[in-house]
């Protein structure tokens, strides 16, 4: 009775040791180093960057999730929304979340233009759309042509450019956790898994 009874212990505990191995063997696929590594912008804080498009339904669909995941970010991460740039195209989307950011009308604009694209079928794809858009939530046609059209904004284009191209992103919506790995919905799977992901991610970093 007490060898069976150590047997079944010994089995209990190899079990036990063997299953955080195996959940983080199938987590170690799901996500990719770069290297080298790239320079972060949020000093002593672990680093999360949303690379997205509006005009990505991928990305429309990751939105409620991560809005969730946001109400429960820990106080060493900080999050940072980053536009793609990844062709020609994508760029009018770019600037228009960077003349709303350099408004400070973000959390006004940005859902409500996902859901004009994705919820609404509004063609949001050339300036005088996309001003439209603007003025119809309270920016003047002034403002917002003065900083859609400003060397500012042509700048972080380009920035955001060269962003996506250093950390080699092929496809919306990625993540990168602190310019040291990148996950992405492809990689991942869901949605679900990819928040898990970054969670792990943050981890490793602390």
């Amino acid at each position: 009775m007490f060898k069976k009874a150590v047997i079944s212990i010994t089995i209990l505990v190899s079990f036990l040791l063997a299953f955080p191995l195996s959940s983080q063997e199938s987590i170690e696929d799901k996500y990719s180093e770069i290297k080298p590594a790239l320079p972060t912008q949020t000093g002593d804080k672990i680093e999360v960057i949303e690379i997205f498009w509006y005009g990505c339904p991928h990305c429309y669909s990751f939105e409620p999730f991560l809005e969730a995941w946001l109400k429960t970010l820990p106080d060493d991460v900080e999050f940072i929304r980053l536009p793609g740039v990844l062709n020609q195209a994508w760029i009018p989307h770019a600037k228009a979340y960077y003349t709303a950011e350099k408004l400070d009308i973000v959390e006004k604009i940005h859902r409500p233009f996902f859901d004009a694209i994705h919820k609404q079928k509004q063609p949001l794809n050339t300036e005088q759309q996309i001003m439209a858009f603007f003025v119809g939530h309270g920016v003047t046609a002034e403002d917002f042509n003065r900083v859609y059209n400003s060397k500012e904004i042509d700048t972080k284009i380009r920035q955001a450019y060269f962003a996506a191209r250093d950390y080699k992103i092929t496809g919306v919506p990625s993540v990168v956790v602190n310019g040291k790995y990148l996950t992405s919905g492809t990689i991942s799977g869901t949605f679900d898994s990819m928040l898990n992901i970054i969670d792990q991610l943050i981890e490793k970093e602390r």
